[in-house]
């Protein structure tokens, strides 16, 4: 199985590209309309060329690495081509580096965390921008110290630069994300790596949301602003198959044994001796992914042939034009920066409030009248979300007693709109038009809370079709 070069392609053909483009979906009227979908930040849809590839793959799949049948020669010659594109997509060092999949980013975050050499005063610098995955794994093995943020949300480097000073000798790791989930913000990751450096403190680059937009340059090892460790998760870069890629020095991965223990990660067992084979296969227990490789690998070629600098200046000029748009509404409060001539250091992840309404109301609303999907709530980054929304102490103690009651009703959350390379203007104005509705308060339904879930439907709304959507 080949990976040829894809051709040069535009921005405009990947809209073509994105499987279930035209799906319809129902609407609460008895209509039918095209889904449109602005919950990119959470999961992209598949890339045909991605979907083409696994199911190139399929009729020749079989289990890897040392299999001698052809079928296995040809999925194991897959799974490695996988491993070297993604580690050219990120520029990774050959000599240095190595590429080790897993599930998600999420479980490539824990693997760094359980094979670091820690010590009992170590340190973790993050950022209380957060997504949680590159926040709770540190918290079992250090103290975790948060770099704060300005008035705006965005990372304080005088703050970094204060934290890596008064921490010195005491910081295993800076780990920071490439971009924020709930703002859109891209921190200076560059810039804080050279920082890290100078202290010589290791960085972790949570790319998983930065990936799909923008290019990702990890560097040459031992240069100042290269990232020691790169993230990133297949399921936001058009290849949702469940592949996640830890990229990072060999010797951290060699030095330690592996997180996950069993088939694949040894060169020999007896009862009393085992003997881990090298990284990557030390790091890979069981059977792997190798569809997910696969289709990840196909969706980064694509990208690449389209080029993220290219795919970074449209998704740029998608959010130029919705926050301008969003100027035209009265009663909707962006969260972050809503200044539509700053988009150059901003993916196109917005989040909003609607005055008078909650969060998932409105959620809800967009999706049972308009065809819209939006994502509502604290987006796996509550810290950051309850800094952004400015809910004090006491406000949070009701919510939090509320919560542990199991009654989500009034979590404080924003609704969010995030953008892929597919989306375009005219999308845009639809939903622009349905929040201004939305503030008339001319839509349809009489929509009703669940507490347990903290979501609304319509009165009366059974999912009978959302089941028969899709059976199994």
């Amino acid at each position: 199985m080949t990976f040829p070069s894809s051709p040069a392609m535009q921005v405009t053909t990947l809209r073509h590209q994105i499987v279930g483009i035209d799906t319809q979906v129902p609407l609460l009227d008895g209509t039918w309309r095209p889904y449109i979908n602005f919950d990119n930040g959470a999961s992209t849809p598949a890339l045909q060329g991605a979907l083409d590839k696994v199911n190139q793959l399929m009729p020749l799949y079989s289990s890897i690495h040392r299999g001698a049948g052809f079928k296995s020669l040809v999925s194991t010659h897959a799974y490695e081509a996988a491993r070297q594109i993604v580690a050219d997509f990120v520029g990774a060092d050959p000599t240095a580096d190595v590429v080790i999949f897993g599930k998600n980013t999420t479980e490539a975050i824990n693997t760094l965390a359980a094979v670091l050499p820690w010590q009992p005063d170590d340190v973790v610098l993050c950022t209380i921008m957060e997504h949680h995955s590159n926040d709770l794994p540190w918290r079992q093995y250090a103290q975790v110290v948060y770099i704060e943020i300005d008035e705006t949300g965005q990372v304080d480097l005088n703050d970094y630069t204060l934290k890596l000073r008064q921490h010195a000798g005491h910081i295993r790791l800076v780990a920071v994300t490439g971009a924020s989930n709930v703002t859109g913000f891209v921190p200076p990751i560059y810039t804080m790596a050279e920082l890290a450096h100078h202290y010589g403190v290791r960085i972790l680059a949570d790319c998983a949301q930065l990936a799909p937009h923008r290019q990702v340059h990890k560097g040459q090892a031992g240069t100042p602003r290269y990232l020691d460790f790169i993230t990133l998760s297949g399921h936001k870069m058009y290849a949702p198959f469940g592949t996640g890629v830890l990229v990072g020095p060999r010797e951290v991965f060699d030095h330690m044994p592996p997180q996950m223990r069993g088939g694949g990660t040894i060169d020999l067992v007896t009862h009393d001796e085992v003997y881990w084979s090298g990284s990557p296969e030390r790091n890979e227990a069981g059977s792997p992914n190798v569809a997910g490789a696969v289709a990840l690998a196909a969706s980064l070629r694509i990208l690449s042939a389209v080029g993220m600098d290219a795919i970074a200046e449209h998704e740029q000029a998608l959010t130029r034009h919705i926050l301008r748009r969003f100027q035209e509404l009265d009663g909707v409060q962006v969260a972050g920066s809503a200044d539509p001539e700053r988009v150059e250091d901003r993916l196109g992840v917005i989040t909003f409030n609607v005055a008078g309404l909650y969060h998932s109301l409105v959620a809800a609303i967009l999706a049972h009248e308009a065809g819209i999907g939006v994502r509502s709530g604290c987006f796996c980054a509550h810290p950051y979300i309850l800094r952004l929304l400015n809910v004090q102490d006491e406000t949070y103690q009701v919510f939090r007693k509320r919560v542990l009651q199991h009654d989500r009703s009034e979590l404080p959350g924003l609704v969010r709109v995030s953008f892929g390379c597919y989306n375009t203007v005219e999308e845009i104005d639809e939903l622009i038009d349905w929040l201004a509705r939305i503030l008339r308060g001319t839509y349809q339904g009489d929509y009703v809370l669940d507490p347990r879930s903290g979501s609304y439907s319509p009165r009366g709304w059974t999912p009978t079709q959302v089941s028969a959507a899709f059976t199994l």
